[in-house]
Parts: structure tokens; C-alpha cells; sequence
């Protein structure tokens, strides 16, 4: 077992051990026993074999005494165990103090094993052999554990960074097909944020709106209008309103979404949180609180809460931005309009957080502003 641990770990002969003894005699002994096998450093007192303990290098074991005045050795371990620098040393108890009682205290303080005086030398260089191999594998399978957990961290932030750009990069697709739309995606994406933070602790909205999922709303949103990908040219860039028949095949958007990210799941062979909630944004974004909205009609809390987040985002931008057939609103007049539909396009609750954090809107709007989609919005 020795010659495969020191194939892993590296040699454990020229260990240090740190011998704790008030008796000269003692710590003489201890070193002599030791020196042949391994660096023996002394310690007269619990003081000084706390201050050696804690110094760099750190002894690779500890063989400790425990009655020593001012601090016994009990008193030493304990400490040793609090200190972060100190508390993966090994303790081994060397002591006259033979009671059953005693060895249950020490081994109970955190001490690896407990050896009574008068010492056999062979049993101390085997016992401290065996715990300095065994401290050997615990300090390799924790730097390879930290080394793991570093590795997974950085490993995760890559896979989130690629998904966050495969997102954007999907819903850019939709987007440049549409000259007019601009940066409604970022801006969308931070409303959605904005009210989601301001309802988290409504008594309707708390059990969705963890942090957990309100990240995953912030990734998903720009994914609400991909279904656009799939509308003609002639609809999508037509320079004025749609007739009724144009309008029914844009609304097709919302099930084309839904069905281009369904098919992506099924393609990756497993189900991703971020994606189920993108296909229910992007299925259930243009319903209406009443039932009168598309493609399901669906009515009140029926409608998901992410797309009802999005309705009122996706709504407050359309009126904020200039398009070929409208001028910009101003931001008042906009919510103006959102508070009138409350009960009826919206949900009220999420109406009247709206109104309640509208100047964050406002502010989202500047910062993710287009220079000519919505000049007076800001005004």
C-alpha cells in the first residue's frame, strides 16, 4: 500500500513531524526515534507548538502530549482544529495518560489516533507512517478537488457565455430581417427583468420569480419574436399597416417560435429550463389577460407569467418606437395606454408594478436607445 501511495503522492520519508512536550527527556527521545525517517521540529509548550504549527511550512503531523502546564494538550488540539491554517494536520496523542476516558476525549477533539506511555518505538514509527501516507492522499484528493471545482466553475462560465451569445445571435436573425426594430430585443429583456424583480415577492408571482428563474427569463426573452424568421418579406418589411389577411399570417410568429424551439430541444435530446421558458414567451406573448389576445386564447393565469411579462414589455417598446406608420410615443402617453388595458390586454398585478418602477423603463429606453426609433420617448 506504501509503495502505491508514495507512486501517487510523492515520497513521505523527509516529512516534517512537530514533537509537543514539556520534558526534555521526552522531546529527546521523540527526536532520536524520528530524525532517521523524517525533519523532527520540537516544542516545549502549547504556545510554541501552535506559533510552529501555523508557520509555512506547516508540519505534515503532530505528535502531542497532554500534560504540559499553562496549555494541556487538549487545550492545543482544540485549537489546532479552529485554525484554518492547522486543522488538516494529523494529531497523534503521546501520552502517560492511559484511561479509557482520556482517549475518547482526545480522539473526540479530532485527533487521528492515541498512543500510550511507555512507547513502543516500532508501533510509533508504523502509526506515523501509516497517518502521514493517509494525510499524504487527503492533501492530494483535496487539491485535486479544488482543482476539479476551479475547472467546473470555469467550465460553466464558458457554457453560459456561449449560450448567452447563441441566443442574442438567434435573436438578431429575427431582428435584421425587421430595420425597424432596433434594439428592442436588450431593451425588452431588461423591462422583463425590471418587473420580474418588482414582483418576486408578490404573493401571486413569489414561487416563479426565484432568482434562479428571473435569470432564466433575462435569457429567454430575446428569444420572443425568432417565429419572425419565418414570416415573408413582403409581410415583415411591408412599409405601412397589414391588411387583415397579411395581419393573420404575422401572427404566425408565435407558434413558428414556438415550434423552431420545440424542434431545437428535441434535437438536443434533453429538456433545458432556459428553452421551455423561451417556447412559452414566445408561444403566449401576444395574449390577452381577457382571452381576446392569439394563438390559444387563453385568459388570465392561464397565460404564463413569462409571457405576460413580455406582453406589457413587448407593447410599452412598440409604443416608444418610431415605425414607418407611426411616430414614436412619449413615454406618458404610452403608459397611459398600458394602464388603460389593465384587467384587459394586461394583467393587473403587472400593470401596477409597471407603474410603479415606470421611471426604470424610461431609463432602460435611454440606455438601449435607437437614434431615430423613439426620440420622444424620453422627453
Amino acid at each position: 500500500m506504501n509503495e502505491y501511495l508514495e507512486a501517487t503522492v510523492g515520497p513521505l520519508e523527509r516529512a516534517t513531524v512537530l514533537v509537543v512536550d514539556d520534558t526534555p527527556d521526552n522531546l529527546s527521545l521523540m527526536n532520536g526515534l524520528l530524525r532517521e525517517h523524517y525533519k523532527v521540529k520540537i516544542a516545549n509548550s502549547g504556545e510554541n507548538a501552535l506559533r510552529i504549527a501555523a508557520a509555512i511550512p506547516p508540519p505534515q503531523l503532530i505528535l502531542l502530549d497532554i500534560m504540559m502546564p499553562l496549555m494541556d494538550g487538549y487545550e492545543v488540539c482544540q485549537r489546532l482544529k479552529r485554525d484554518p491554517r492547522t486543522m488538516h494536520i494529523p494529531v497523534i496523542f503521546l501520552t502517560a495518560k492511559d484511561q479509557v476516558e482520556a482517549e475518547e476525549k482526545g480522539l473526540a477533539l479530532g485527533a487521528v489516533d492515541y498512543i500510550t506511555k511507555p512507547v513502543s518505538p516500532p508501533i510509533v514509527l508504523a502509526r506515523v507512517k501509516t497517518h502521514l501516507a493517509l494525510q499524504a492522499v487527503d492533501n492530494f484528493l483535496r487539491d485535486q478537488n479544488e482543482f476539479l471545482e476551479t475547472e467546473v466553475a470555469r467550465r460553466t462560465r464558458e457554457v453560459a457565455a456561449i449560450q448567452d451569445v447563441t441566443i442574442l445571435a438567434m435573436a438578431s436573425m429575427a431582428e435584421t430581417r425587421d430595420t425597424e426594430t432596433g434594439n428592442h430585443i436588450r431593451r425588452t429583456q431588461f423591462y422583463v427583468k425590471a418587473l420580474a424583480e418588482r414582483l418576486r415577492r408578490h404573493p401571486r408571482f413569489a414561487w416563479y420569480l426565484t432568482d434562479a428563474n428571473i435569470n432564466i427569463l433575462f435569457k429567454s426573452a430575446p428569444l420572443h419574436d425568432i417565429g419572425k424568421v419565418g414570416i415573408p418579406d413582403r409581410i415583415l418589411l411591408k412599409p405601412g399597416r397589414l391588411d387583415p389577411e397579411e395581419f393573420e399570417i404575422m401572427k404566425t410568429h408565435t407558434t413558428l417560435g414556438h415550434d423552431a424551439i420545440a424542434h431545437a430541444e428535441t434535437a438536443l435530446g434533453t429538456s433545458v429550463e432556459f428553452l421551455s421558458c423561451a417556447k412559452s414567451i414566445a408561444l403566449s406573448h401576444q395574449e390577452k389577460w381577457d382571452g381576446s389576445g392569439y394563438p390559444q386564447g387563453l385568459v388570465g393565469d392561464a397565460i404564463p407569467i413569462a409571457a405576460r411579462l413580455m406582453a406589457l414589455a413587448d407593447v410599452y417598446d412598440a409604443l416608444i418606437s418610431r415605425r414607418v406608420y407611426k411616430e414614436a410615443m412619449v413615454h406618458e402617453k404610452a403608459m397611459q395606454i398600458i394602464v388603460e388595458g389593465r384587467g384587459s390586454h394586461f394583467d393587473p398585478d403587472i400593470v401596477d408594478a409597471f407603474v410603479v418602477i415606470h421611471e426604470e423603463f424610461r431609463s432602460i429606453a435611454d440606455r438601449f436607445s435607437d437614434a431615430v426609433s423613439h426620440p420622444q420617448a424620453l422627453k
